[in-house]
C-alpha cells in the first residue's frame, strides 16, 4: 500500500511541475545554502530600457576594497559582456574614467545612456592549492569569494539619474576551486541587463 501511495504521489507531483521547474528549484536552494554561487541584486527604481538603447560603459577609478589585485577595468569588461547578449549598441571605456569624463565621452559618443560601474569590494579566498601553499595565513584565508558592485544608469541628454543599483555575489562551496572575485560578475550583471529589458521581474 506505501509504494502505491508514493507511486501515485510521484504521479501528481511529475503533472504539476515540468523537468525546467523542478531543475530552478534545485539550483535555488543549492544556491541559498551557499553550495553554489550566489547573488543579490537592488535596484532603486524599475526603469526599463529599450533593446535599441546605445549604452556606454565606464567603470569609476576606485579600487575596490579588499580586492586592490583586481584587473582595472574588469567590470566595464564583464558589463560589456554581459550585455551584448541583449543590447547591441554598446561601447565600452577602455580605461577606468572619472565619471565627469565619462558623462563627456558618452554626450560626444552620441550615446543615449552611461552605466558607471564600481568594484566596490571584492574578497578573494584561496581557491586552489598553489594558493594555499603560498600564503602564511593561509587557515585563516580558506573560503569562498566574496564582492560587492555599485551601478548607475544616467541618461546623457539630460544628466537625469534613471536607476542605480547595488549588486553583491559571492561563490558557492561546490565552485570555488580556481576562482577570483571578478569571476562571479558575469551572471549577475547578465541579470541586471535582462531586469533593464523587462525579461525578468
Amino acid at each position: 500500500m506505501r509504494q502505491v501511495f508514493l507511486i501515485f504521489l510521484t504521479a501528481i507531483l511529475a503533472s504539476c511541475m515540468t523537468v525546467g521547474d523542478l531543475t530552478d528549484g534545485a539550483t535555488y536552494h543549492l544556491r541559498d545554502a551557499g553550495l553554489l554561487n550566489h547573488s543579490e541584486i537592488k535596484r532603486a527604481n524599475n526603469w526599463r530600457l529599450q533593446a535599441d538603447s546605445y549604452i556606454y560603459i565606464s567603470q569609476g577609478l576606485f579600487i575596490p576594497l579588499g580586492h586592490p589585485s583586481a584587473k582595472p577595468n574588469v567590470v566595464a569588461e564583464e558589463t560589456f559582456n554581459a550585455f551584448v547578449e541583449y543590447f547591441p549598441r554598446l561601447r565600452q571605456a577602455s580605461v577606468p574614467q572619472g565619471f565627469d569624463e565619462a558623462m563627456q565621452v558618452a554626450r560626444s559618443d552620441g550615446a543615449h545612456y552611461l552605466l558607471y560601474v564600481r568594484f566596490a569590494q571584492g574578497n578573494d579566498r584561496i581557491g586552489n592549492w598553489d594558493e594555499f601553499k603560498g600564503r602564511k595565513d593561509s587557515g585563516a584565508r580558506l573560503g569562498v569569494d566574496r564582492g560587492a558592485l555599485q551601478l548607475m544608469l544616467v541618461e546623457v541628454g539630460s544628466g537625469y539619474l534613471v536607476d542605480t543599483a547595488n549588486i553583491r555575489h559571492r561563490g558557492g562551496f561546490l565552485t570555488f576551486y580556481n576562482t577570483k572575485p571578478e569571476n562571479l560578475l558575469r551572471p549577475p550583471l547578465r541579470e541586471y541587463a535582462r531586469r533593464l529589458l523587462g525579461l525578468t521581474p
